[in-house]
């Protein structure tokens, strides 16, 4: 196994990218009409591999990197809520979302054990 030199090198950081593209290959499904839900679903996917990245940089400062993957374990909150708003509302399908569910569901497991890791 290669030493983890950088972000980049995280498992998480990249699920948290390819749930990037998956949130943004959803959301181009929906309806027009639910602008604000598709810019606001695509924030929170964004804010968690950024969140990661920002908090590895801070990583020298232990709770400045905890406090950033609580802030990226908040946006999956958001996004897991979000997505269950659009499966009740018939904006996204819930079986061609799987992938995505999945990918949620592994990062967020990942995000809880790297937030206990530092404590």
């Amino acid at each position: 196994m290669d030493p983890i030199v950088s972000y980049r090198d995280l498992e998480m950081w990249h699920l948290s990218m390819q749930r990037v593209d998956l949130v943004i290959a959803d959301t181009k499904l929906m309806p027009r009409i639910e602008f604000d839900l598709t810019r606001q679903m695509r924030r929170a996917a964004i804010s968690i591999p950024s969140n990661i990245a920002e908090g590895w940089r801070r990583k020298r400062r232990r709770a400045a990197y905890q406090n950033h993957v609580s802030i990226a374990y908040g946006s999956h909150g958001e996004l897991e809520t979000q997505l269950e708003v659009c499966f009740r509302n018939d904006f996204l399908d819930r079986k061609r979302c799987a992938p995505t569910v999945d990918v949620c569901s592994r990062v967020g497991t990942m995000l809880v054990r790297l937030h206990d890791a530092l404590d």
